[in-house]
């Protein structure tokens, strides 16, 4: 182990994820520094997840395999339970780039933030890291996404006033999480290169309506409550077509 750089965890909540978590599982071999801990919470799923994760011995993989409450109560369980400084949040149907592990590491060796974001690939374009307007976009204003294009130092849940992710939003408490890190204080790097790619099966991309709402909800308590009124309407209009068909 690499004892001059921080210690990274890359922390997966799958369920029934048997078609796509092979293609995270190559991607994950790929890494030019596999020096990382890979933690997977399983839902009890019943597809052959289980066997693909018992057939991993290449790589330095913890998983339980347990009933859960959702995303975010398996992320919480996760994050307990890994090892690292910091953490990388991977969905099933994401992708790391075969440098992203020694880059993360590497800006979070020179930054020593809190926080470290980096580009992503989200359909046919690359996102970057946004600056401010937490306004407008909320979390999204400081970091290109939750998963795969941030990590976040351990230390910040049990930091007073942060917490770890709230089971009240089952569908956005990651953007409730990085606001409260920023509010309190925590530090972010923009980091210069483009981490992996996100995918877009998830529950946040599916459900747009509840994402909406969620989001709505989480900035009332940040933000400016008129403002966040006027803006909830325009984007349900935004929205509507999507909606009417979903």
């Amino acid at each position: 182990m690499d004892s001059g750089k921080p210690t990274l965890s890359i922390i997966t909540a799958t369920y029934n994820a048997v078609e796509m978590l092979p293609h995270l599982l190559a991607s994950l071999r790929a890494q030019t520094d596999l020096d990382f801990e890979w933690v997977v919470m399983d839902a009890a799923s019943t597809d052959g997840t289980v066997a693909i994760l018992d057939g991993v011995s290449d790589l330095h993989l913890v998983y339980r395999s347990e009933p859960d409450f959702g995303i975010y109560d398996a992320l919480n369980k996760a994050i307990k339970l890994c090892s690292g400084e910091y953490y990388l949040v991977i969905g099933a149907d994401d992708l790391l780039y075969p440098d992203a592990v020694a880059n993360y590491k590497l800006w979070a060796l020179q930054s020593g933030a809190d926080i470290i974001t980096a580009s992503i690939a989200y359909g046919a374009v690359v996102k970057t890291p946004a600056a401010g307007c937490s306004w407008l976009r909320g979390g999204m204003a400081f970091v290109t996404s939750h998963a795969v294009g941030s990590i976040y130092k351990k230390t910040l849940h049990v930091q007073q006033g942060i917490g770890f992710y709230s089971q009240f939003y089952p569908i956005a408490a990651d953007q409730l999480f990085i606001l409260r890190a920023i509010k309190h204080g925590g530090s972010i790097c923009v980091a210069d290169f483009c981490a992996g790619r996100f995918g877009d099966e998830g529950i946040s991309s599916t459900d747009s309506l509840g994402t909406l709402t969620e989001f709505f909800r989480i900035q009332m308590q940040f933000e400016w409550r008129p403002l966040q009124i006027l803006l909830f309407m325009l984007r349900l209009i935004k929205h509507s077509p999507r909606l009417m068909r979903s």
